[in-house]
Order: structure tokens, then sequence, then C-alpha cells
């Protein structure tokens, strides 16, 4: 037998509980926003350019862009057509770019964790080094924010053989790091279940756009044909869910956000087959009635 992972087993897509969403909806989708903060010119990054010479202002200063423009433009976008976000915060943030959590907190989106910042991975910690970690990213947003945070997306869906025991042990309601299904679906731990929701890897701007260079005209062409997709599939009874991953400084850019409108416009043109909603709704749906995720 080949080596395997042990928290779900398989499970095809046309053997699951039939249910519908709020409001009838087949499918369930949510925008999930990476506001990410790095150390400037070391640790893990995200590159523009690659190979530049040291010490990098190119690059961290491109980076930075995504949180002082970016952020902001990406918010009035969707406050302008009332689509609800989930925010994948750096911890770090809230002391580099305290205004822009509280004006996410204003507009009703979710604040959820993406660990303390992206130029730190999970994988190869030990257990007191990661539960440090987790610790202090969750701590730290519910004392901005006065809310615990319900959802968990490690820095680079890192993860170590203990993470799911830890996210369970610190709150956490939903995980996005497994991206294995168009459903919701549960994990196992040491100390019971916990929560895995969709976060596409396809449908994701820095894997579209940076990975494979593609424009943004193809990524939003992507989103409206996955949405459009997802409709026509979830006909058989099936509820599905989808979360579409965004990243401050890559579909941020102008020319980007122009494009990526359309997406927008698609989403709320097609809002009576959708429930648009945010990632802690979709977990406390399914945590209402577990068996509605196998």
């Amino acid at each position: 037998m080949l080596p395997s992972q042990d928290r779900f087993a398989y499970r095809s897509i046309e053997d699951r509980p039939r249910f519908r969403w709020p409001n009838g909806a087949g499918v369930a989708v949510y925008f999930a926003l990476n506001v990410e903060h790095y150390a400037w010119d070391e640790g893990l990054v995200e590159d523009l350019v690659p190979g530049m010479t040291k010490p990098d202002v190119l690059n961290p200063s491109w980076r930075e862009y995504g949180t002082r423009v970016g952020a902001w433009r990406l918010l009035r976008q969707f406050e302008s057509r009332d689509l609800p976000l989930t925010i994948l915060l750096n911890s770090a943030l809230l002391d580099h770019a305290p205004d822009f959590v509280a004006a996410c907190q204003a507009l009703g989106h979710e604040i959820s964790c993406h660990g303390r910042t992206n130029s730190e991975s999970q994988a190869g910690l030990d257990e007191p080094a990661e539960r440090a970690l987790i610790a202090e990213a969750t701590a730290r947003i519910a004392q901005a924010t006065g809310t615990p945070p319900a959802g968990w997306l490690g820095p680079w869906l890192s993860e170590t053989s203990r993470t799911p025991e830890l996210i369970r042990a610190a709150g956490y309601r939903y995980i996005l790091d497994w991206c294995a299904d168009d459903q919701p679906f549960w994990l196992k731990t040491a100390d019971g279940r916990l929560l895995a929701l969709p976060y596409s890897q396809e449908v994701n701007d820095s894997v579209v756009i940076m990975g494979r260079q593609a424009s943004a005209a193809d990524f939003t062409d992507m989103v409206i044909a996955q949405v459009d997709q997802l409709i026509e599939d979830a006909k058989d009874g099936v509820a599905l869910a989808f979360g579409i991953a965004l990243h401050t400084g890559i579909i941020g850019q102008p020319f980007r956000r122009r494009q990526f409108a359309r997406a927008l416009d698609h989403v709320r043109a097609r809002a009576g087959d959708l429930w648009i909603t945010r990632g802690a709704d979709i977990a406390d749906f399914i945590h209402a009635d577990p068996s509605r995720a196998v």
C-alpha cells in the first residue's frame, strides 16, 4: 500500500448528503482576501522580480503596495457592490496597518487568521514553537477585533504533522489548508473533528498570475467559468462551496482590478443561484448540522 494521510477517508462527490445552503442556493461562495505583511528584505518572500541584489528595494516595495494601496482599493471595490469578504490576515499587519483592519470590521467583513507573517512557515517547527505561533497570532487578532478568529490559513499553507490538533485546541472552527474538495469536510484529529473549507489553489491569483504568468483577464474568466460550472454541478442536489483566493498586492493592481470587476459583477448577477457569504458563515452552517459534511 502507498503511504497515505489519516485525516480523512476517500468518498466520491456523488456519494454525499443532499442539502441546500440558505435561501435554497446550490453553491456557497466566499472571497478570501489575503492581507499579508513581510519582514523587510528577509525571511520567506513572494517576489515580483527574482534574483535581485541585496539590499532588495524593488520586491519589498512591491509587496508594500498591496497594503498601502491595493488593499484599500479592493475594499472599496467590494463595498460598492455590497459583497462580503473573509480577510485572511497576518497578525503582524495589526501593528503595521491597524486602520485597515478597523475599516474591514466597520464594513462587517470577517477577520480570519493567516498566521503571524508570511515571512515564516510552520513547516519544521517543533511543538512548542508552533503552539506559540498559533497562540500569538490568535491572541493578537482577538485583542484587536474583540472576537477570536474562526478560521485559520497557515502561512504558505504550511503545516506540521500536529497542526490540525493545535488549530482545534486553539478554538478554531475551520481550516483552509486542505484543498481536496468542493464541499466542506471533516478532518480527524486526536481530540475530535476539525472542519476543512474549500480554498482554491486553482482559482487563486497568486498561483494563476504569479505562478503561471496568466493575465488578469484570464484569471477573471476562470472565476466566471468556475462559478457557472459549480452552479451547474450543484443541480444534482449536492451543495457545493468555493473560495476565491485573492492577494492585495496582485489583484489589487489597478489594471487587474479593472478586469476583476467583471467577475464581481458576474457573481452578483448570479446571486439567485449562490449564497454569497463569509467563511465563518459556511462553517457555522455546517456546525449547526455536522451530518452535512463527510
